[in-house]
């Protein structure tokens, strides 16, 4: 008997699809990292499992379990480790730990694309282009190398296995990729992934607007509370609000926080691994404990949203050469005023600080204060509280408005 535990998300559920066409007898349980150790703790003390064969994929046991582990395997016993994060690395100082996130020509790699070479390798699977097909659509949706390729397909699979839940996909992928032939979906499922998508894009505006940031350390961190589409609303709002080093998204239903990051300088598998959690260096979670509660709830709370720039601006634009205006959800006003070769942010009529580049001045008033491009109707409220005038002529003469703004500020 075959026993497999392997994660509950699209790669995890491709190497149980593999493992149920490998094996004749094999038993799937689908885990987390909350109930994985557990479960493999009852699996290993159980006498009747000591003859069977063991494959972990896609997570990563604990200390404890660990040694239990390599106690099974010194005995005798089978035990066979893969994964693809860099968290678990530690499991190749064991022969039966495979843990590999980049192959030899540097491509990335997921649980379910390793699990298919090695089942290839050890004669349990013959390739062919069905799995191949669908191992590189789950790979390049665990890897987001979807979107580099704009390989969509990648996207609406996963997207299919949110919409049908795992066991009606587990029922129709089974039976698609035993047929064989070309991998494709449905005409109706390609329909149903038309409506989804545009519930997304609405769920995303949604949460948007929710957005908060706070310090960790030396990181800028945008915090949301969601349930649904984690990975895209991550994504998401890391492109919508590039001066934040990462996202974090807070599930309070199942306990558990995700991070994202588009950043090549930022590891959020790094950043996991302090709040007992872990991942790859652009996509990590972690659970919701006493420890995380507090800092991305309790704290969060009260905090006012990020001000997302004005997208449909035409008086208060960022090209305008006299200048523009921030703003925050707090009411602070920040006026940017391009002086020769430096740009010199004003607040409250006071410099602030001055920078060597528009793209710099912007990041440090988004980091340090969550303001945005003010919407232009602020402007003109703003404006007419500034200077006593009325809205229609700050409307109509904006440039001598913004001039005779500048001239009482007295900037430089």
């Amino acid at each position: 008997m075959v026993k497999l535990f392997t994660d509950s998300d699209l790669d995890g559920i491709g190497c149980g699809l593999l493992a149920k066409l490998a094996f004749t007898e094999v038993n799937i349980s689908f885990c987390s990292y909350r109930n994985l150790d557990e479960r493999v703790r009852q699996f290993l003390e159980d006498e009747q499992n000591k003859e069977a064969e063991l494959f972990i994929t896609d997570l990563a046991v604990g200390e404890e379990i660990e040694k239990k582990l390599a106690d099974r395997f010194n005995a005798g016993g089978h035990v066979q480790v893969i994964d693809h994060h860099v968290t678990a690395l530690h499991f190749n100082q064991y022969p039966w730990g495979w843990v590999k996130p980049t192959d030899e020509q540097g491509k990335k790699t997921c649980a379910t694309s390793l699990f298919y070479d090695y089942l290839i390798r050890e004669g349990k699977l013959e390739r062919n282009e069905t799995l191949d097909e669908f191992v590189e659509l789950v790979r390049q949706y665990d890897t987001w190398e979807w979107e580099e390729t704009n390989n969509t397909r990648a996207k609406r699979l996963n997207d299919l296995l949110t919409i049908l839940g795992l066991d009606e996909f587990w029922d129709k992928m089974s039976d698609r990729l035993a047929a064989g032939g070309p991998f494709s979906l449905t005409e109706t499922e390609e329909l149903i992934l038309d409506m989804e998508e545009k519930k997304i894009q609405r769920y995303i505006r949604m949460k948007q607007k929710q957005l908060v940031q706070r310090w960790f350390g030396d990181y800028c961190v945008g915090i949301v509370f969601a349930e649904r589409h984690m990975s895209e609303l991550g994504n998401a709002l890391s492109k919508r609000c590039p001066h934040l080093d990462l996202i974090a998204m807070v599930n309070m239903g199942t306990k558990h926080i995700g991070f994202r990051t588009i950043h090549d300088t930022v590891n959020v598998a790094e950043f996991a691994k302090q709040f007992g959690g872990g991942g790859h260096p652009k996509a990590s979670g972690c659970f919701v404990d006493e420890t995380t509660f507090p800092l991305f709830v309790v704290d969060v709370f009260p905090l006012p949203p990020v001000y997302l720039d004005a997208e449909q601006n035409k008086l208060n634009t960022k090209d305008q050469t006299e200048g523009f205006f921030f703003t925050n959800n707090q009411g602070q006003w920040f006026f940017f005023h391009p002086n020769g070769d430096k740009w010199i942010i004003y607040h409250q009529e006071q410099e602030v600080q001055s920078f060597s580049s528009q793209d710099a001045a912007e990041r440090f008033v988004k980091r340090q204060f969550a303001a945005g491009l003010a919407d232009d109707q602020a402007v003109i409220d703003f404006l007419q509280q500034q200077l006593c005038m009325k809205k229609e002529k700050i409307t109509d003469e904006y440039i001598n408005a913004l001039q005779q703004y500048k001239q009482k500020a007295g900037t430089k």
